[in-house]
């Protein structure tokens, strides 16, 4: 492999961030997926007006702060699951192909991490309950910096911490805006693009794309 750092996001990237929703489907309706997105969707904006505007809140507030907005979007989805929903956020399924990739790439001696918006607790909590924990060596969260990606602080948590040159490090999301602002900062990057996605950010392009991390391991 050309690179032995290998650095992951997590929501959307290693963790299904519809998994939530998805559990309870029977009892959301037909509306839960529509639900799902609006949260989804919400949480990124809240974190990027929050950067912009210097006014932190941890990322699990702005998790709550979402859902509650998607639940005044889509009020056929029955508000009594707000609790349920937010529990089963803490414990996030991965994508299928996720450990083994994982475990490949430790296998072949590289550095693991994730690097995230999300708090230390919640990332923690998902990254234990899906057994992930043994194989990261590091989890990085933006919390102690008190802003979110795509602020190039961010992303040098990695390089500061593990002392690299950011062209050492292979960093993979499955959010595009994600990718521009880490091959901004400098790293090699991968796009995850799970959903099929056109590409856009012509001027910060990935090194890679890939429909899931299937692939990495030779790919690099």
């Amino acid at each position: 492999m050309s690179h032995k750092a290998f650095v992951f996001d997590a929501y959307g990237t290693l963790f299904d961030v519809h998994a939530a929703v998805r559990q309870h489907a029977g009892e959301a309706g037909p509306d839960g997926q529509a639900l799902s997105e609006i949260w989804r969707a919400k949480q990124l904006e809240y974190s990027w007006i929050r950067a912009m505007t210097g006014t932190y809140r941890d990322f699990w507030q702005l998790t709550e702060e979402a859902l509650d907005y998607a639940f005044q979007k889509v009020p056929s989805v029955d508000r009594s699951l707000r609790q349920r929903l937010l529990d089963a956020y803490w414990k996030l399924d991965c994508y299928p192909e996720v450990p083994g990739v994982l475990k490949a790439l430790k296998q072949k001696g590289a550095r693991l991490a994730i690097l995230s918006n999300g708090s230390p607790a919640m990332l923690e909590a998902a990254a234990r309950s899906s057994g992930l924990d043994l194989l990261l060596d590091d989890i990085f969260s933006v919390d102690p910096l008190r802003t979110f990606k795509t602020k190039f602080e961010v992303y040098d948590l990695v390089s500061a911490n593990w002392k690299l040159y950011p062209e050492a490090v292979s960093f993979q999301s499955s959010n595009r805006w994600d990718i521009a602002g880490a091959s901004h900062f400098g790293f090699h990057t991968v796009w995850i693009n799970r959903t099929g996605q056109p590409d856009e950010y012509a001027d910060m392009p990935a090194s890679l794309i890939l429909p899931s991390l299937d692939g990495l391991v030779t790919a690099m």
